[in-house]
């Protein structure tokens, strides 16, 4: 399949330094190692949806191939048919494109290597490199023995070649169970590296692949698929995350060990994945969350997934910005929520016109002016230090609803929105003072505030001898009433301990819908997928599923405030 999508990568947006990959990469140039090639790979299995995460290694591989005038493959490790289908496929296809990233012709499936790979574990075998166990799984852990005990060889091991042919083509056939027999790799069962004691290479499931149907009911393991599956494309520099570097010496040995000629010898590097603190980055955890129906499904915005990112409203320039802020490093280590949000809210700032909202409506009536005038009111739509134009009209009239909690009846002495008897500035508007209150017989719940406005005061006029400290914003009574979601963080918890059980962690206020919101009418033509700042509230994402003509939805992006930004300054 070729995608033929453009790469809309912009050309500035380049690594701030050069990382130990990228330096790796420089000296194997300087040696015109592989033939001056760069050739990467992003292979993911289709067992779920890529989380920011694999944003990380998505950018830093077909970063490379770009900056380097390379190749990068998108190449499924699709080699668990219970686990793996076609719709995890596809959506990780649409992530890779939405983030900006073109493989052309570059498609592949390990699938499509089974033959070859069948071949290569028959030549291990016929070389005594390889054995037919059948030890059970728990056999398998306790001959395997610990960190500071040797395994021990297993009693099938010493099995001729020609017994291990038989049974393996056996195995090939389907005439065994699951679980009845295993193809290992014989290496050295007292090797300080468990990974390198005679490690399962193959495994019998009786399970329909999306790909290849019934056809196969031996099944190859992930250590032994991917290091032949990069040396048949050529990749030149295989990247991976850390908890993969005990994987490399098995690596290795499959690529020395088989019987064949590839393009490139490929070499396996691994850097720091990604850990965000306040939510999972596991697509177990994450299935989990999705079955357990926690969240809504795999794109809910509260989840750290690309689908949930992009139904959000985040932008793949904030995410892109972001990997790169992260850095790549040798060591594992936590990410502040809060430096994601700052390149969230960044990228956001320059990209979302001003709007004016009102989520928790309180009514204001201001007294003394004309009962059926609807004045219009001009509002930019950028702030000064934005380099854009552009405006709206905004009406104003008797009555308008403002946030319950810019009111307060018995204010502390440094608050500075509307009280009885203090003056507040409304935004592009008037200034009015509160003279007295409104309220539910029954419950004394405050129902409305009434006000006087100053008609010397509009948009921005000083008020004659006295100095209004306040603006709160504002809409009309005639508003436009729409829904909005407001996430919060996914756990409760900024980091998981041993032990956690992380479901009991999920923040219970990690998502709040309110329905009888108030915004400004210039809001009627806005369209799904289109991003606003609700002035004093954050920035929202009117979105593209729910919503409807004449029912809009906005999800809260992300807050104003900035902590992260802060903190670095003060360092």
């Amino acid at each position: 399949m070729q995608d033929s999508t453009k790469d809309n990568i912009n050309e500035t947006e380049k690594p701030l330094a050069r990382d130990f990959i990228r330096r790796i990469i420089d000296e194997d140039l300087s040696r015109h190692y592989n033939n001056g090639k760069v050739v990467t790979r992003f292979p993911p299995e289709p067992n779920g949806f890529l989380h920011v995460g694999h944003a990380k290694s998505i950018c830093l591989n077909f970063g490379i191939a770009q900056e380097y005038k390379g190749k990068c493959h998108l190449r499924f490790d699709d080699t668990d048919p219970t686990k793996e289908n076609v719709e995890y496929e596809h959506s990780i296809q649409e992530d890779v494109r939405w983030l900006g990233f073109n493989w052309d012709e570059h498609l592949f499936h390990a699938s499509s290597y089974f033959e070859q790979m069948y071949d290569f574990a028959v030549g291990l075998i016929k070389a005594k490199k390889a054995y037919v166990c059948a030890l059970s799984e728990e056999q398998i852990r306790e001959y395997r023995g610990t960190v500071t005990t040797p395994g021990r060889l297993s009693p099938y091991a010493q099995r001729s070649i020609e017994e291990n042919l038989d049974l393996f083509a056996k195995m090939k056939e389907g005439e065994f169970g699951d679980g009845t027999y295993i193809l290992r790799a014989r290496i050295d069962m007292s090797s300080p590296n468990m990974k390198m004691r005679d490690p399962l290479l193959y495994r019998i499931r009786h399970a329909h692949h999306y790909k290849t149907g019934d056809q196969w009911c031996i099944y190859p393991m992930y250590d032994y698929a991917h290091p032949i599956s990069d040396a048949i494309e050529g990749i030149t520099h295989s990247i991976c995350t850390l908890e993969f570097e005990n994987n490399r010496e098995l690596y290795d040995w499959v690529l020395d060990n088989i019987n064949a000629k590839f393009p490139s010898r490929p070499h396996q590097y691994e850097f720091a994945r990604l850990d965000l603190q306040y939510t999972v980055m596991s697509k177990r955890k994450l299935l989990q969350l999705v079955e357990n129906k926690l969240v809504s499904g795999w794109d809910d915005p509260r989840l750290p997934t690309i689908a949930g990112l992009r139904r959000r409203g985040c932008t793949p320039e904030s995410i892109r910005k972001f990997c790169e802020l992260v850095g790549i490093a040798k060591a594992n280590s936590s990410v502040e929520m809060e430096q994601f949000e700052f390149c969230v809210r960044d990228d956001l700032n320059s990209r979302a016109p001003r709007v004016m909202a009102v989520l928790r409506p309180l009514k204001v009536i201001i007294d003394n002016y004309p009962e059926d005038k609807v004045e219009e009111l001009e509002a930019s739509y950028w702030p000064h230090d934005i380099p854009k134009t552009g405006s709206r009209i905004v009406p104003f009239t008797k009555e308008l609803y403002i946030e319950r909690d810019d009111f307060l009846e018995n204010p502390p002495k440094d608050f500075f929105r509307l009280a009885p008897g203090n003056e507040v500035r409304l935004r592009y508007g008037y200034c009015i003072t509160c003279t007295h209150v409104e309220k539910n017989e029954k419950t004394g719940e405050i129902v409305a505030v009434h006000c006087k406005y100053d008609p010397q005061t509009k948009s921005g006029g000083a008020p004659l001898g006295r100095k209004v400290k306040g603006t709160i914003h504002w809409v009309s009574a005639n508003a436009l009433v729409g829904e909005v979601r407001l996430y919060e963080r996914l756990l409760s918890k900024a980091s998981l301990e041993y032990g956690d059980d992380f479901l009991e962690c999920v923040n219970p206020q990690s998502l709040e819908i309110l329905k009888d919101c108030r915004l400004e009418s210039s809001l009627a033509s806005a369209e799904p997928g289109e991003r606003f700042q609700f002035e004093r509230q954050g920035y929202f994402f009117v979105d593209p599923i729910d919503s409807k003509p004449g029912k809009l939805i906005f999800n809260r992006i992300v807050t104003l405030k900035d902590s992260w930004a802060k903190k670095q300054v003060k360092a």
